[in-house]
């Protein structure tokens, strides 16, 4: 007999992204793959479980909520400025480090 989960994926990992070094984490993962879709599917996880919402985010970045949507999507192609807005509202900023193992 399968065993039901005890709650689904998409809530653990709203309340797991909650946490900010855990938020670090998985967008820094994520963009270490870099996969640009991967990762602006993981800011919208990320900003649906800090702020509840694109309309919350859009509040925040006082950026309009289709605008974000379209940024956001698979397609879209997210200007530094807007991630940079973004990523303040959830309680985030970007750095960079040395790639060490990137060839020379």
């Amino acid at each position: 007999m399968a065993h039901q989960p005890s709650q689904s994926f998409d809530k653990t990992r709203l309340e797991v992204l909650k946490d900010a070094d855990a938020a670090a984490v998985y967008l820094d993962e994520c963009l270490a793959d870099g996969n640009v879709e991967l990762f602006t599917e993981a800011l919208k996880h990320v900003a649906k479980a800090r702020l509840g919402g694109m309309s919350s985010l859009a509040e925040e970045t006082k950026l309009g909520r289709e605008t974000l949507y379209r940024t956001l999507s698979q397609k879209g192609n997210p200007r530094l400025d807007t991630l940079t807005k973004v990523l303040s509202a959830v309680g985030l900023r970007m750095s960079i480090t040395e790639d060490t193992q990137a060839s020379r």
